[in-house]
């Protein structure tokens, strides 16, 4: 079996196990392959195996992928990595989702710039859920805030939040920082916004992030391997 094929049916038989062991549907989790300094071609083997969702955090490694991979109409690309403000155009333009909205003026130029020719621009407000000083994301505190700001932009579709949790082994923490995040939909959906997606879990923690509801999981090393080469913006 093909390295890519095997590392594939793996991650994905974890998704399967995690989602049969909360109750869930296996097909409400969906996988999304951080291809992040990864070659196109390697893109292209996961997608002859099945894989439609890639997530980039480099804008311009992404964009010249999208080029090479052009004939790949049906590929969901997924930008996960910090935005800057300059950078915004581009992503507007050449992405179906971006995870990580933590700012207006983000959004606001995500808004601005969105082609009226494609469908809003699918989003999720990144949320620091653990408060650490070196991550991007925006508090619990301001979250209401932020989201109400954000919701009237029609040309961005608000679908829901994405966290990165402190780093642990222990299951239980990895579920309490989860919890936060699913609690924090749950209050926002309270006032109507109907939100769908909680963007959490990867490589170490997915099964902990499943068991408290994530809709979508990132997931790289796993899937691809090392980083093929250093990583550039």
């Amino acid at each position: 079996m093909h390295k890519i094929d095997d590392q594939l049916a793996k991650v994905t038989a974890r998704i399967h196990q995690a989602a049969t062991a909360a109750g869930r549907n296996p097909q409400t989790v969906q996988l999304i392959a951080v291809s992040k300094t990864q070659p196109a071609q390697a893109l292209s083997e996961a997608y002859a195996w099945g894989q439609r969702a890639f997530g980039e955090n480099y804008l311009q490694e992404a964009l010249d992928k999208q080029v090479q991979l052009a004939g790949l109409t049906d590929i969901e690309w997924h930008f996960i990595g910090p935005i800057q403000s300059n950078k915004t155009r581009p992503i507007a333009e050449h992405f179906d989702w971006v995870h990580s909205v933590d700012r207006l003026k983000i959004a606001q130029r995500l808004h601005e710039q969105r082609p009226e020719s494609l469908p809003p621009l699918n989003i999720c407000v990144q949320v620091n859920i653990d408060d650490e000083t070196t991550k991007s994301g925006i508090s619990l505190i301001e979250l209401p805030a932020l989201v109400a700001a954000i919701a009237p932009l029609n040309r961005l579709k608000l679908r829901g939040l994405m966290a990165i949790p402190a780093a642990t082994n222990n299951t239980d923490q990895q579920r309490a920082a989860f919890a936060k995040l699913r609690l924090a939909l749950a209050a926002l959906n309270q006032q109507g916004y109907g939100l769908d997606c909680l963007s959490m879990g990867m490589s170490g923690d997915m099964e902990a992030a499943i068991a408290e509801g994530a809709t979508h999981v990132r997931v790289g090393t796993d899937i691809f391997g090392a980083r093929a080469k250093p990583a550039t913006a």
